[in-house]
């Protein structure tokens, strides 16, 4: 694989949109405030073929599957199991990609983490979810701020009727703003101390699979500075996850100011 060949493509994709991709990010609507762009036919289908493949693969994934999400994960990529998965994670944060998409958002001074903390691969079977949360605002030591979530989906002959499809909420978590899942489609949503988000169930027998990124700043998304784990809510018709969500996140963040420790920072790569 033609490594300089796939960044200088990703680099033209996304200049030759550029436009449309800075109107899509700023543009304002009713539901949410969260912003971001998504660009379809990102790269080559066929280096995602190769990439939806090897996840078959895969012999380790962990399954989470608490009342806040229930999906498989793949935090510590290998380049011996997923050699194409790998590149492509790597290609999305050198640093032409990430000028490019620091210009699109107006955010300055992105940069990449090459510990992928919190990146990596997901897989969503049937009856696989997740539910609206806010992702932990730091990385793995607690020096920057995640501000973009990159999500890139490669699953082919994908349909939105599948479900897995990205939810962006308001911050009452009423109402959300549907982004459908879509085979070769890039996602770049900003991440705040408000940017609810979540993934409606799996209905079909197919593996919904996603190469996940963050971008992260010295300086806090807010005017002020502040540190939150990934805290998770319940969907509006769901009353009991909503009420146990609330102390569910206030002992895990208490737990985490005191112990330091974090999920996640155990799947680093080395």
């Amino acid at each position: 694989m033609n490594i300089k060949l796939l960044e200088k493509n990703i680099c033209k994709n996304l200049l030759k949109n550029e436009k449309d991709l800075i109107n899509m990010f700023n543009l304002r609507n009713s539901v949410c405030n969260t912003r971001f762009f998504y660009i379809d036919n990102f790269i080559d289908s066929n280096l995602l073929f190769k990439a939806f493949n090897e996840v078959s693969k895969i012999e380790n994934f962990s399954l989470r599957d608490t009342f806040r999400e229930k999906k498989y994960t793949l935090q510590n990529i290998s380049y011996d199991v997923c050699p194409t998965i790998s590149i492509i994670t790597d290609v999305l944060q050198r640093t032409n990609v990430i000028k490019i998409i620091s210009k699109i958002t107006g955010i300055n001074n992105l940069m990449a983490d090459s510990t992928l903390y919190a990146s990596g691969i997901s897989k969503m079977d049937k009856g696989h979810f997740l539910n609206p949360h806010i992702d932990n605002s730091h990385n793995k030591n607690k020096t920057l701020y995640r501000r973009l979530n990159l999500l890139f989906y490669i699953t082919p002959n994908y349909s939105s009727e599948f479900g897995g499809n990205l939810e962006l909420w308001d911050f009452k978590i009423i109402n959300n703003l549907k982004i459908p899942f879509k085979f070769n489609r890039l996602v770049v949503m900003e991440t705040n101390s408000t940017s609810w988000h979540s993934v409606d169930h799996v209905t079909a027998d197919v593996a919904r699979c996603c190469i996940s990124n963050y971008f992260f700043t010295k300086e806090s998304p807010e005017k002020y500075q502040y540190y939150n784990i990934t805290s998770f809510s319940g969907r509006p018709d769901e009353k009991l996850k909503r009420i146990y969500g609330v102390f569910d996140n206030y002992l895990r963040q208490k737990f985490a100011n005191i112990s330091g420790y974090t999920r996640g920072r155990n799947s680093l790569r080395n």
